[in-house]
Order: C-alpha cells, then sequence, then structure tokens
C-alpha cells in the first residue's frame, strides 16, 4: 500500500507535465502542406456538389419526360482538375503591419481622473 502513493504522485506528475507541454510552432512547409490540403478539400467538396447537381438533373429529366411541360436548364458547373497554386507572400508594408502615419492628437486615456493624475 505504501509503495502506490509514491507512484501515483510520480505518475500524477508525469501526467501533469505533459499536459502543459508545448507544440513546436509550424514550419513554412507544413503550413504550405496544410494550405494544400485545405484547398484540395474545398476543390473535393465542389466536385461532390456537381455530382450531386448531374444526379439532380438526370432525376429532373425523368420527371420532365412525364410531364414535357418545364424546361431542361441545367445549373452544374464542373470545378475541373485540381490545380493548387501557393499563394505569394506580401512584404510587411504590404500587410499593413505598420501604424497609420500622423501624430497624435490627444494623450491615452486612463481610467484615472485628471484631478488624482501624478504631477510632473
Amino acid at each position: 500500500m505504501n509503495m502506490r502513493n509514491p507512484l501515483l504522485a510520480v505518475l500524477a506528475a508525469t501526467v501533469s507535465c505533459m499536459a502543459l507541454a508545448k507544440l513546436p510552432a509550424a514550419t513554412p512547409e507544413a503550413q504550405a502542406k496544410a494550405a494544400e490540403a485545405a484547398a484540395k478539400s474545398a476543390w473535393s467538396g465542389k466536385v461532390e456538389a456537381y455530382q450531386l447537381c448531374l444526379a439532380q438533373d438526370k432525376v429532373a429529366a425523368r420527371f420532365r419526360q412525364k410531364a414535357p411541360e418545364g424546361a431542361s436548364v441545367s445549373g452544374c458547373m464542373n470545378p475541373g482538375p485540381f490545380a493548387y497554386t501557393p499563394p505569394a507572400d506580401k512584404p510587411a508594408e504590404a500587410a499593413g503591419a505598420h501604424s497609420p502615419p500622423g501624430t497624435a492628437s490627444s494623450p491615452p486615456s486612463t481610467s484615472m481622473p485628471s484631478a488624482s493624475a501624478p504631477k510632473p
């Protein structure tokens, strides 16, 4: 019975350390691979929607054969083959990383009333 308590303490410490561990930052290659996977997933969704549209058109065509009053209009759009082009990296200046030009017209706001503010 006495042997269990230290083992449980070590086990609890190990599990808590593993829970607090941080994952390493994603590399640019991993980010590019994830972006490509997301693009391929979106394309697959478009292909599935196109195939569903074709199946619905087929059912609608059978229906129209029985009731030929409707017009035969297809709204299906084929997404074409998968093609991935990685986005171009913007320089920091184009990304809006800088502050807007100009000077401040008023001091920053504080929650302290001006009467109780320390004097310079």
